[in-house]
């Protein structure tokens, strides 16, 4: 046996889309129900593990021998189900060096993420069955307890054989799309090194990232308790029954003498420079309750594993045109940047609980909960994270790409690419700590929303024209 090409039907009582699969098969519910496979791209055989079959020994063996290449559309996601299936411990998983992803490889040709786009794109004999959405609803997650059900949270297989049947039918027709997807794209290989780099990607998910949960449920906790009172305090000052509705607000705002046609995040910033009071305490208000830090401590919450620790936070070739990695859940690539001196201490009070002390020295506590993000990441005992940025990595690389003699000079010379762009926009002077220093971020904006072929609607998406009289 050289290759093996599989595909899973499993289920779980953990929201895969929100928690991750790491997360999704530490459930003490989560099982594999199907199991389809091909082996040396011959016939493809469906074991029905729910219904008492087994898996073949010979296959069994093959799924931890390095020897033998492990194909799957999405491949991490069978990967980590059968670590799972196999009886590794959570942190440990099989090793990624002896698997490839079929959604990898097209994703580097361009093609869609989706095992049903790629077929539609690629014209394929065999495509994914459509009715495996409505199937995988029915069989693979919960389902709500009614009178009509008899109070059942999950559908299993004997409650409908025809449904099954077709099932089993699905999950057959996605290995077969899966390896004529292969034989399509059989001319035009993924580099050995982009291999190299998608197992380095699959080793850092499986390692994952150390959260300290009792920092993360405190901060969860006060979140709720800072968003109870402030709401409390504009139902006071505004009478309304529920300060939140933007309708509401944008009401109570025009009988005061303030126009609005939005209440997001610019809007209200700006409206704060020239509001009278009451208005402008409703307003500051309003933008601390819009502070959507806590989110990112949910999504610790959903994420972490029974080791305190996230995995699975990155895609590789998640952005296929330019085959950029991107975050998932947490989105650790967009944490909130902190500059608070006191940084320690905050995290301190947080950890401990002791709202009435965290309240007292820090006035904004939604922002303080957001500037502590990033420290509830923790390394392992004995170890230190260092924080590291290379200095704008993508404007040199596009520069060089696209052999942009005058930017590739500025870097030669020691420049700021950014105050050089906004120089040349603007017509004038600008330093970094200097004069016009306020300028320099309409040249960071050009840069990183040109760069990939963003026009106008890329500047004005990353604040262009904030501050700028037109």
């Amino acid at each position: 046996m050289k290759t093996l090409s599989l595909d899973l039907e499993t289920f779980s009582d953990v929201d895969l889309s929100k928690c991750g699969v790491y997360k999704y098969v530490s459930s003490p519910a989560f099982e594999i129900l199907l199991f389809g496979y091909s082996v040396d791209g011959g016939d493809v055989r469906v074991a029905d593990l729910a219904c008492g079959e087994e898996i073949p020994a010979d296959i069994l063996a093959a799924l931890e021998d390095e020897n033998v290449m492990k194909w799957a559309y999405n491949a991490q996601f069978e990967r980590i189900c059968l670590s799972r299936f196999l009886g590794h411990p959570v942190g440990s998983y099989l090793d990624p060096s002896s698997w490839r992803c079929t959604m990898v490889w097209a994703t580097t040709l361009g093609l869609p993420m989706s095992l049903e786009n790629v077929g539609a794109v690629l014209g394929l004999e065999k495509q994914k069955l459509t009715e495996g959405k409505d199937l995988i609803r029915y069989f693979c997650v919960p389902c709500k307890p009614t009178k009509a059900n008899g109070g059942r949270v999950r559908n299993l297989p004997e409650l409908d054989m025809e449904k099954w049947q077709r099932f089993k039918a699905y999950n057959l027709r996605d290995v077969e799309a899966e390896m004529q997807i292969q034989q399509r794209l059989a001319k035009f290989p993924v580099p050995d090194f982009v291999w190299e780099e998608y197992r380095q990607d699959q080793e850092i998910n499986d390692r994952g990232i150390g959260v300290d949960m009792d920092m993360v449920r405190q901060a969860i906790a006060m979140d709720g308790r800072s968003k109870a009172e402030l709401s409390a305090a504009m139902k006071e000052l505004t009478g309304l029954e529920n300060p939140n509705s933007v309708q509401q607000m944008k009401q109570w705002l025009s009988k005061n003498g303030v126009e609005t046609d939005s209440l997001d995040k610019k809007a209200v910033a700006a409206l704060l420079k020239d509001a009278p009071e009451p208005m402008k305490t409703v307003l500051a208000l309003r933008q601390q309750l819009a502070k959507s830090s806590v989110k990112k401590y949910q999504a610790m919450e959903n994420a972490v594993c029974t080791d305190s620790r996230a995995h699975g936070m990155f895609k590789f070739y998640g952005a296929n045109r330019t085959g950029r990695y991107s975050g998932k859940i947490i989105q650790l690539q967009n944490l909130y940047r902190n500059s608070m001196p006191d940084l320690e201490q905050a995290r301190e009070l947080v950890k401990c609980g002791d709202y009435d002390a965290l309240s007292m020295l820090y006035e904004d506590i939604p922002d303080t909960l957001s500037q502590l993000i990033r420290t509830a990441f923790v390394p392992q005992e004995g170890r230190k994270f260092i924080v590291a940025d290379f200095s704008a990595i993508e404007a040199r690389v596009v520069a060089w790409l696209s052999g942009e003699k005058w930017v590739s000079d500025v870097f030669e010379k020691g420049g700021d690419i950014y105050c050089e762009t906004a120089s040349r926009m603007f017509r004038c002077k600008v330093e970094k700590h200097g004069e016009n220093a306020e300028l320099r971020q309409k040249g960071k904006q050009a840069v990183l929303s040109c760069s990939y072929g963003g026009s106008s609607g890329a500047l004005k998406a990353m604040g262009a024209l904030d501050g700028v009289s037109i």
